[in-house]
């Protein structure tokens, strides 16, 4: 029978757990399923499924797989593949509005691929509800930093387990939790003060995520429970016969079911020293380069040519949520510093979500520049303090090494760019020799080919944006290349 809108309104949380990529062009693999399916008048739980699954290649399930969601390889050896269980996956999501802590960026993007591996077209969601987007925009003041194990610490609901099914129960009850406060003040104002609180429970910033590995159990890997009780009517969620405003003043006009809009607003570098914890979520640096084609000389400006005083920075509200942005008299900043010197040469340590290594570089900065930066940095750091509500740790823009302390650096990014199936270097290269200068072309796609580019000790001169981000925990400024020059030795 064809799924309709009315009779599949019940919302299914869902989470996924997968291996962590490890080198260029490795993609994820499902390691674990996990949903629910819940009344949107009842906010009660109708039914569920949880699953361990078989990848293809076992050797995907690295150490460093293990420590970030606890699942080995004994324990899914005997799990079905996602071929095997695709049918009950899809008839759980299909047509259903679908619901979980950061599921726009990272679990819908997996479900979407596994289903393209085995050939079969993805179920699609009626609507999208991300607890992260929304809860950062809601609770980003006392909830730490919004992880799930820090909201259920926050509203003491117990230690998070990081298994899909126990995860997405969480995320329900954590949701009932935020939804009665938020109705509580709104309801009484002037005696609950909207955000003017701490709780003692909040945490900020946690290493430790306390994962363990599965044990094996002669237990079946996957099953299923509770009937799928349809409704005929989807609402806003309620508790007891209360409607839950999840949204103020304009709830009429914005689709409370429909958080796509606040995307937008998480999207960041994953930080150069630390693994995300709970999921491997990485995001490029494309957004960075989309005006791509004016590159050139003329729409940046060197260090000393910048008025401090015409520096504006601000943290408007867009789509949700608030975004810095910084300008030089209006218009967005871009610099441009000649004669820099390469200290350390290219960086592949991390991956985006298509396993293609994220680049980046560090050179020597000049006082000059170091002076714009240092200002940029501190307004920049008030600003996400005062006026966007984030309780993210700030990550100093100039480095200054213990010991090096009159040698400070900074860290270039070079984003990529995906045609169709190719991938390509987004920053225009140029190698100058003597009064020549041309335009370099790569013909693949090779990190090796940069890394004789950009070796300790050379010379360039670099064009690039300052853009800012503020990702699981870590906030900053992050400086993209647009246009680097290679000095001939």
């Amino acid at each position: 029978m064809a799924v309709t809108a009315q009779d599949r309104s019940e919302i299914a949380f869902f989470d996924v757990e997968t291996t962590v990529p490890t080198r260029p062009g490795q993609g994820f693999a499902i390691l674990e399923f996990g949903a629910i399916l819940v009344c949107p008048r009842k906010l009660v739980e109708l039914g569920s499924y949880s699953t361990l699954i078989r990848p293809a290649d076992l050797s995907h399930i690295s150490s460093l797989s293990v420590r970030c969601n606890g699942i080995t390889k004994d324990a899914v050896i005997s799990a079905p593949s996602f071929a095997e269980i695709a049918d009950v996956v899809y008839d759980f999501l299909n047509g259903r509005i679908w619901a979980g802590h950061n599921i726009l960026r990272f679990d819908c993007a997996r479900i979407r691929e596994a289903f393209a591996e085995i050939n079969r077209p993805a179920p699609e969601p009626k609507g999208t509800i991300d607890s992260l987007a929304l809860l950062t925009q809601r609770f980003g003041r006392r909830a730490g930093d919004m992880k799930m194990a820090s909201l259920a610490t926050y509203f003491g609901l117990g230690k998070q387990t990081h298994r899909s099914l126990d995860d997405v129960r969480m995320n329900l009850e954590v949701l009932k939790y935020c939804a009665t406060v938020l109705f509580l003040e709104s309801s009484l104002p002037d005696v609950f003060t909207y955000n003017s609180w701490v709780s003692p429970n909040a945490t900020t910033r946690s290493r430790n995520n306390g994962k363990s590995p599965i044990e094996q159990t002669s237990s079946p890997p996957h099953h299923i429970t509770g009937e799928n009780v349809s409704t005929n009517e989807f609402m806003i969620p309620v508790v007891g016969n209360v409607k839950l405003p999840l949204t103020e003043s304009n709830l009429a006009r914005v689709n409370p079911y429909d958080m796509n809009g606040l995307a937008v607003g998480i999207e960041g570098p994953l930080p150069e020293d630390s693994m995300e914890e709970d999921k491997i979520v990485s995001t490029s640096l494309e957004s960075a380069t989309s005006d791509e084609n004016s590159s050139g000389s003329n729409d940046f400006l060197e260090p000393d040519n910048i008025s401090i005083s015409s520096i504006s920075v601000i943290a408007p509200f867009y789509r949700g949520l608030h975004r810095i942005q910084i300008s030089h008299q209006g218009f967005p900043l871009q610099l441009q510093c000649v004669s820099l010197k390469v200290r350390f040469g290219i960086s592949s340590k991390f991956l985006d979500h298509a396993g293609r290594p994220r680049l980046s570089f560090v050179v020597d900065a000049p006082p000059s520049l170091c002076k714009i930066l240092d200002e940029i940095d501190s307004l920049a750091e008030k600003t996400a303090a005062a006026d966007s509500g984030s309780l993210s740790e700030w990550r100093t823009l100039v480095s200054r090494k213990p010991g090096f302390f009159n040698y400070p650096t900074v860290r270039l990014h070079l984003p990529t760019v995906v045609d169709g199936e190719m991938s390509r270097w987004a920053t225009e290269m140029y190698q100058k020799d003597s009064s020549v200068t041309e335009k370099l072309v790569f013909s693949r796609f090779d990190v090796t080919e940069l890394e004789s580019i950009f070796t300790p000790g050379n010379i360039i001169d670099a064009y690039f944006s300052v853009d800012t981000y503020d990702y699981q925990q870590n906030a900053g400024i992050r400086l993209v290349a647009k246009k680097v020059i290679v000095h001939s030795s």
